[in-house]
């Protein structure tokens, strides 16, 4: 268990976008998913200072991918997303931003959404929101069922500025248009157990694929896409990982 409560790796990406004005400063994005409160690898103490870490690299904006607590169903999910009460401290010029992942539409959808309301993020749910230049476009998770490209998307044109996509499941990048060249995504935790010549241990979850493995940890970028997978700073209802280190992202976009 040592691994999963160890320091998350801040990782970093630096992404060329030509639209943005030539007078206008990089902006930094801070990318985080799959905090899972509720187990032994995400205590209070950790979920603080993984706060504490984010804040002081002075985001522009903060995006958070889902996948807040753990379990699959409404038992012990309030106490999980009352230990969620410090993501207030977060700390971005432009905002925090969420959207809901797998685990918490099977447990208490409801009580997250006023949980993270409380904490002064906004939770986005196919749907866009123009912040600075930026069109931020929350799309709901896939791998639960609650993705509607078509509504985000439409929702992001009407804005206009240069599109993020954030969602939980990165498993969407293939049926997002041309037109939304980013996209910011969780879930996988990076394989979590991943066995030498083996790989990952879990592939599958409620009868199907977790996730592509194309998509499962890091950096991809594709044709004119760039799709970016953070490992988690939490470790779903086992906290173990093996091979597969907690992070988080700074992505700086530059003209």
């Amino acid at each position: 268990m040592s691994n999963a409560q160890l320091i998350p790796i801040e990782r970093t990406a630096a992404l060329r976008v030509a639209a943005l004005p030539p007078t206008l400063p990089p902006i930094r994005v801070a990318l985080l998913s799959d905090i899972h409160a509720g187990n032994r690898g995400m205590l209070p103490a950790r979920l603080a200072d993984v706060v504490r870490r984010v804040n002081a690299q002075q985001p522009d904006v903060i995006l958070l991918a889902g996948d807040f607590i753990v379990g699959e169903s409404p038992d012990g999910a309030a106490q999980s997303i009352a230990d969620l009460a410090m993501l207030s401290d977060l700390r971005a010029r432009w905002g925090v931003f969420a959207v809901l992942g797998n685990h918490d539409h099977w447990t208490a959808p409801d009580a997250m959404r006023k949980q993270l309301a409380k904490a002064g993020i906004v939770v986005l749910e196919n749907t866009a929101v123009r912040r600075g230049p930026l069109a931020i476009v929350g799309i709901g998770d896939r791998f639960s069922g609650h993705d509607n490209i078509a509504q985000a998307t439409a929702q992001a044109d009407i804005l206009g500025g240069i599109p993020i996509v954030v969602t939980h499941s990165p498993d969407i990048a293939p049926d997002l248009p041309d037109r939304f060249p980013i996209l910011l995504a969780g879930h996988t935790h990076c394989g979590q157990m991943v066995l030498p010549w083996v790989g990952p241990i879990v592939r599958y979850s409620h009868w199907k694929r977790l996730y592509d493995p194309k998509y499962q940890c890091g950096r991809v970028d594709d044709g004119g896409r760039t799709t970016i997978v953070t490992g988690g700073v939490g470790s779903g209802a086992v906290p173990v990982r093996i091979n597969a280190m907690t992070d988080w992202w700074l992505i700086t976009l530059d003209h």
